[in-house]
C-alpha cells in the first residue's frame, strides 16, 4: 500500500490533485481541510495517502493530517458510508466538529454536509459513538505534533501512557530536546 507521497505539487484542482514523486506523477483526491494546507503549484509537499481499490478503478486520496486519514478511516466502515461520503464528511467539518457531532448526537450538522441524509446521519452517529473517546477524539486520530515534541509524545505512548495523557502531560514540560520534555513531563506526572 502507499502510505505517503512526498514530492512537487503540480495540479490543485478541488477535490482532485497531482503530485510528482521522482518522475511519477500521482492523481489524488483530497477533502478541502487538506486543500486549505497545501502549498502552491510548484512547491513540495508531503500528504498521508490511502488507496481504495475497486473493480474498475484504484483511487488514492490524500491527507494533510494522520488525523484526517484516520477518520477518514473510520468512516469507511461505517455501513453505507463510501469514499465519496467520507470525503465530503471531511470537506464539511473538521475530525473535532465530527466527534463533538457523534458525542452530541447532532443529527442536524451532519445533514447541512452535501450527500449525507438523515438516515446517513443517524448511522454515522450510532456507528462511530464506539469509536469517539469522552474527550470527543476520534479513536486512533490523534495528531501527533512534529520534531521533539512529537518525539516525546510518542515515546510517552510507548511508555504506555494515553495519547490524551501524553498531550496533557507535554504541555507542562516546555521546550527544549525531546529526553528533556520527557523527563519534565514524567517528573510532572510522578508530582500529581
Amino acid at each position: 500500500m502507499i502510505g505517503s507521497l512526498h514530492g512537487v505539487l503540480v495540479r490543485k484542482a478541488p477535490p482532485h490533485l497531482d503530485i510528482e514523486v521522482g518522475g511519477v506523477g500521482y492523481e489524488l483526491e483530497a477533502p478541502m481541510s487538506t486543500f486549505y494546507t497545501l502549498p502552491a503549484v510548484g512547491e513540495r509537499v508531503r500528504l498521508l495517502t490511502h488507496l481504495v481499490v475497486r473493480e474498475d478503478a484504484h483511487i488514492l486520496y490524500g491527507f494533510g493530517t494522520a488525523e484526517e486519514r484516520a477518520l477518514f478511516r473510520s468512516l469507511l466502515k461505517v455501513s453505507g458510508v463510501g469514499p465519496r461520503i467520507a470525503l465530503a464528511i471531511l470537506s464539511g467539518v473538521s475530525a473535532a466538529a465530527f466527534a463533538r457531532c457523534v458525542v452530541e448526537r447532532d443529527t442536524g450538522t451532519l445533514t447541512r454536509i452535501p450527500g449525507v441524509g438523515r438516515k446517513t446521519a443517524e448511522r454515522l452517529i450510532v456507528e462511530m459513538r464506539d469509536r469517539v473517546d469522552a474527550t470527543g477524539a476520534v479513536s486512533g486520530t490523534t495528531a501527533v505534533p512534529a520534531g521533539a515534541e512529537g518525539e516525546a509524545f510518542s515515546a510517552l505512548v510507548a511508555l504506555g501512557y494515553k495519547p490524551a495523557e501524553a498531550t496533557q502531560m507535554l504541555k507542562g514540560a516546555g521546550s527544549g530536546t525531546t529526553e528533556e520534555r520527557i523527563r519534565r513531563a514524567l517528573q510532572g506526572a510522578a508530582h500529581e
